[in-house]
């Protein structure tokens, strides 16, 4: 049995009992809310290890409800449901700071597939051994806390850009595919486009290179990916 805390955030009466008895079953603990407002007022109010949020809900939407927590800090993963299936999207969706991404209809079977895979990424964070602070060009990353600064003043990172940032450190030097990225960060069979990892590399490497048109840092392998020079 587990004793993680997850939070579902649907409007739709049916969906919502239906994934709350099923998660309930597999011995997690469950909250819910109806509405964005609801949803933001329990995220900032409860610590919790995952928070299931659709997309399409009354009063603030679930890509809006994303960002603001992403802005007061809280990193905990999400997982966004939408009866939309456009890739743009899944594009914004991802951007906006979620984890991973699911179109109804989707199979109660896969979802929990789907929690576990982002739980298990998620506490892998907690396990690094390693000094966890690194200077990389402009940046000083802290991946222990998920803090990063340049010059002593703040740098915002989301959570998809600490473990983009992560992955090609882990593999510094070495050649990296687009496929590889989006196998590895995001998992399972959903797949969001090249480009969706072309706009996270253009992002880091705003924050990183001294001069983002002419990366020395994350270099692009045309054809291929990115290599990380460290």
């Amino acid at each position: 049995m587990t004793n993680k805390h997850l939070l579902i955030v649907e409007d739709e009466p049916d969906m919502q009992q239906g994934i709350k008895d099923n998660l309930e079953f597999e011995g997690y603990t469950v909250d819910v809310a109806d509405d964005g407002e609801m949803a933001i007022k329990k995220i900032t109010s409860t610590q919790y290890d995952l928070i299931l949020l659709d997309v399409m809900i009354p009063k603030i939407s679930g890509f809006d409800v994303c960002k603001q927590v992403r802005h007061k800090g809280i990193e905990t993963p999400i997982i966004f449901l939408t009866a939309k299936g456009e890739e743009i999207d899944k594009v914004i969706g991802l951007e906006s700071g979620g984890d991973d991404y699911m179109t109804k209809p989707f199979s109660l079977r896969e979802l929990m597939a789907r929690i576990k895979a982002v739980l298990r990424r998620a506490g892998n964070h907690t396990k690094e051994e390693t000094d966890p602070t690194i200077k990389i060009g402009k940046l000083e990353v802290n991946f222990e806390n998920y803090m990063a600064n340049c010059d002593g003043e703040p740098v915002k990172l989301t959570a998809k850009e600490f473990d983009i940032l992560k992955y090609l450190i882990e593999h510094k030097n070495a050649t990296i595919s687009r496929d590889s990225i989006l196998d590895n960060i995001w998992g399972y069979d959903y797949q969001p486009t090249a480009r969706t990892v072309d706009n996270f590399i253009l992002k880091l490497r705003q924050k990183i290179e001294t001069d983002p048109n002419h990366p020395e840092i994350l270099i692009t392998i045309h054809g291929i990916g990115y290599r990380f020079v460290y």
